[in-house]
């Protein structure tokens, strides 16, 4: 019973998936944080998009 309680918390095959997960969750709050509010990325481009269809509504 014991060898096979130490072998569990010597494996290590599952470790990787739990680190491209939290890696992805890092990302994505990085993503958010900088697309979020009117300062921010989002806001930024919703301007640009607005200023380009008042552009072409001119034409």
């Amino acid at each position: 019973m014991l060898k096979s309680i130490t072998r569990f918390l010597r494996d290590e095959e599952g470790a990787t998936a739990i680190e491209y997960g939290i890696i992805a969750g890092l990302i994505s709050i990085a993503i958010v944080a900088v697309l979020q509010g009117d300062d921010g990325l989002g806001g930024r481009l919703a301007a640009v998009f607005t200023q380009i269809t008042g552009a072409l509504e001119d034409i």
